[in-house]
């Protein structure tokens, strides 16, 4: 199993992106990635500045990771369309059609997928799939 380090995430992403505005062949993950970062705009300026590889992202200060942000993204697209959690993918269309755009309602998916992995750490457990679909369709009014 792959398990990439915090810098070669932040790489992947900072990477994808510069290919992106160069205009080069990109592979269908990164292409997954440019397509979520497109939806942040608020992103760029980061994902343009190499030294953002180091820079530290404290909640305490206010601030959000963005690659953290993008990575639980990329997650959910790759568990969307495998449909793992079994069912996660129904649970998201109704969700979907209760916030009126995908893009909101992935955001909802991504605090429920932030929740089920913090209990999971807490718990030093496994994830779980069960109360992770519960929270989407609790947020989904199903």
């Amino acid at each position: 199993m792959f398990n990439p380090t915090r810098d070669q995430v932040r790489s992947f992403f900072i990477e994808s992106w510069r290919k992106q505005r160069a205009a080069e062949p990109l592979t269908a993950m990164e292409s997954m990635a440019v397509d979520i970062i497109g939806l942040h705009p608020e992103y760029h300026a980061v994902l343009e500045d190499p030294e953002a590889i180091q820079r530290e992202f404290s909640p305490d200060d206010g601030q959000i990771n963005p690659f953290l942000h993008l990575s639980l993204h990329l997650a959910i697209e790759e568990q969307l369309s495998i449909d793992q959690p079994p069912g996660i993918r129904a649970a998201t269309a109704t969700l979907q059609l209760a916030r009126g755009n995908r893009h909101d309602a992935l955001h909802e998916v991504l605090e429920c997928l932030g929740e089920t992995m913090f209990n999971a750490q807490r718990n030093n457990t496994q994830p779980d799939g069960t109360a992770y679909l519960a929270c989407i369709r609790r947020r989904g009014g199903s």
